[in-house]
């Protein structure tokens, strides 16, 4: 009888689970696409970011994953033999670098996926070093690579907005051994910097410091249309997809990403 009472408090313990998550994800699981394709640099943490991003969106329960490492996907027009297009996910992960193979209208599909239809868009480290020959897809992530003066190094980094989800896992100010971008045609009044270098720690008389402002970001937040953006550097460092903070910060963005919860992302000026 007792162990027949423990199965029935065991199974309502799992439906509870369940029926948790499914409220979370607004009824059920979304899709995300995780792209990593490399036209230029060709970064070992991809592989190992990709798995990841799989597996957390599995122990979450909030997502599932679909991986490709080419971009036949990115287009609204149907496939042949039943391959998913953009219409089948509710946000896409890019690590990815270079020029991709898109044709023109692939480029619109993908822009309106985010920009009209309200999808998420996360881009991981080398995002920022891919298309940049094309200003529109800069201006939907927010910004270009331009060197990155320091190499990977232990990079001190100061949290600016703690409130956005998966900020809040980190420490004020904190250190991480990652290689960081430099950005260009970046601008604050288009974004919201969670993240940033803090120039007082930072060897800024290299010679591959161009930002005269000194900010450095690393990580930010966006709107695009009705779409949400997310971006950040950290993910050059393999053995950093197996840090708690680093996969929340990723498990959360995307959670925001696919609109599961709200936040403020209105841009501000350098504190």
């Amino acid at each position: 009888m007792r162990i027949a009472r423990w199965g029935l408090v065991v199974a309502a313990l799992g439906a509870f689970a369940v029926a948790g998550i499914a409220e979370t994800s607004g009824g059920g699981k979304k899709h995300v696409l995780m792209l990593g394709e490399e036209k230029g640099y060709r970064h070992e943490a991809v592989s190992h970011a990709m798995a990841t991003i799989e597996r957390l969106g599995h122990e979450s329960g909030l997502w599932d994953t679909t991986i490709r490492t080419d971009t036949e996907v990115l287009t609204k027009q149907k496939l042949e033999y039943n391959a998913k297009n953009l219409n089948d996910f509710d946000a896409v992960v890019f690590y990815t670098s270079g020029s991709l193979e898109m044709t023109p209208a692939q480029k619109a599909d993908f822009l309106s996926f985010i920009h009209d239809d309200g999808k998420g868009f996360i881009g991981i480290h080398s995002a920022t070093i891919t298309f940049t020959d094309w200003p529109e897809y800069g201006e939907m992530i927010g910004g270009y690579f331009d060197e990155h003066p320091w190499g990977t190094f232990d990079a001190p980094v100061i949290v600016e907005d703690p409130k956005f989800p998966g900020m809040a896992k980190w420490p004020s100010a904190f250190v991480i051994h990652d290689e960081i971008y430099q950005m260009r045609q970046y601008s604050r009044d288009k974004l919201r910097v969670l993240m940033r270098l803090d120039p007082a720690k930072l060897d800024l008389a290299n010679k591959n410091v161009h930002r005269t402002d000194r900010d450095f970001a690393v990580s930010w937040a966006k709107n695009y249309g009705k779409g949400r953006v997310f971006y950040s550097t950290l993910g050059h460092v393999v053995e950093n997809w197996d840090r708690p903070d680093v996969q929340q910060m990723y498990t959360e963005a995307i959670r925001w990403a696919l609109g599961l919860v709200d936040t403020d992302v209105t841009p501000r000026p350098l504190p």
